[in-house]
């Protein structure tokens, strides 16, 4: 009896799902050794404070940390959901008062020993609120109250995570609340008229900061956000009015802040068919491709150089697994909280993935958001793993009533 039921229990496991959760920690850990490696074998760090020892630590506590996800009922998770989103908005407006700000932004609570960034844990928490308020019957999604309240409940963690500012973070919820709602069965008018309300509102913010006079502009960006715009679109940084003095210094300004996606496309596309061979890239040896950048937000232009088309295939073919997995999981929860809960999860991954990954083939802004289980960074990979667990919690439980 005990070992039927423990045969049982381990065919609920979805393998794929952890096999490539665990491939990407493996590539994520042997290309941040290669894009923070000190040329230098006596100048450099103990082998205990490089960063790619760290991120496998890191790695390891994942692993923990999705396992224990799994010990308990996703229902549980949902009872305490409305806490656990209270508790990540505490977090939140914490970091804006007593953050410690490093590259403009105040993202970052220090610890001493390590920093967490509350907008990591701020997805999952919302992930699992939503999907516990959203799973409710349809008829009373239908109710306009309700509507206005999850709307509520994404604009609050959206406006303080902008606040940071991180708008890749901030972004990242919208795709996660709009798939959430369609999938709950919230009336399509209600999302129409949000999707062109929407729509309506970014076209105005664009045409306010892209070229708007400064003295006219409603939304003021903070500067580098602006200049990030503006690289995206391609525009001159210098007014219509400028000396030819002033040009100048916009088009060194202009370079220099576009100089690390010019230097990670270049890196991608230098990759060939198989790579330049592991440490062997150019662009990541040689430093153009900034270390400071290289092994968090620019992760993915190290393996294209390093593995070519052949390695970024790897990792999207990983992803891959991952989105499908959830999808199928989706498809066999047993009830509308489980598949709230694996569709939001899936629409999380995906949205790190396309954002982080266009910005490095300049298809999208410059973000600063993380590739998922492939960046450098303790607060990504625990949160990533905390959605990996819930998606494999889903698959785990589908089948117990």
């Amino acid at each position: 009896m005990l070992e039927a039921s423990l045969n049982e229990r381990e065919r609920r496991v979805d393998w794929p799902l952890l096999a490539s959760a665990l491939g990407l920690m493996v590539l994520g850990v042997v290309f941040i050794w290669s894009a923070t490696a000190n040329p230098d074998p006596v100048g450099g760090l103990p082998w205990y404070r490089q960063t790619a020892f760290q991120q496998a630590v890191w790695c390891v506590l994942g692993l923990g940390v999705a396992a224990a996800v799994c010990l308990a009922d996703y229902r549980i998770y949902a009872r305490w959901s409305y806490l656990i989103y209270g508790a990540t908005i505490l977090l939140l407006i914490a970091v804006l008062a007593v953050g410690s700000v490093r590259f403009g932004a105040r993202r970052w609570i220090d610890l001493g020993l390590f920093q967490f960034q509350p907008s990591e844990f701020a997805k999952v928490g919302f992930l699992v609120a939503m999907a516990h308020f959203l799973s409710r019957p349809p008829e009373e999604l239908a109710k306009p109250r309700l509507f206005w309240l999850a709307l509520a409940m994404t604009v609050v963690p959206f406006a303080l995570i902008l606040r940071e500012p991180d708008l890749g973070s901030a972004l990242v919820l919208l795709p996660m609340a709009l798939v959430m709602f369609f999938v709950a069965g919230v009336p399509v008018l209600f999302l129409r008229r949000l999707l062109t309300g929407a729509a309506a509102v970014l076209g105005l913010i664009l045409v306010d900061v892209l070229w708007a006079p400064p003295q006219w502009q409603v939304i003021h960006l903070e500067d580098y956000q602006r200049r990030r715009l503006l690289v995206y679109f391609g525009l001159d940084y210098a007014g219509p009015n400028a000396s030819e003095e002033e040009r100048r210094r916009a088009r060194v300004q202009q370079l220099n802040d576009s100089y690390n996606v010019r230097q990670a496309l270049i890196a991608v596309g230098s990759g060939g068919w198989t790579g330049k061979g592991w440490r062997q890239g150019a662009q990541n040896v040689l430093g153009f491709l900034p270390k400071g950048v290289a092994h968090n937000d620019f992760i993915f232009s190290v393996i294209a150089e390093e593995g070519g088309y052949m390695g970024s295939a790897t990792v999207l073919g990983l992803y891959t697994v991952i989105l499908f997995a959830g999808l199928r999981t989706a498809s066999q929860a047993r009830d509308r909280l489980g598949k709230l809960l694996a569709v939001g999860g899936v629409t999380l991954f995906f949205s790190h993935v396309v954002i982080n990954i266009g910005m490095n083939v300049r298809l999208m802004p410059v973000t600063g958001i993380p590739l998922p289980l492939l960046s450098y960074g303790g607060s990504s990979v625990l949160c990533s793993m905390i959605a990996a667990g819930l998606l494999q919690n889903v698959y785990f439980y589908r089948k117990s009533y």
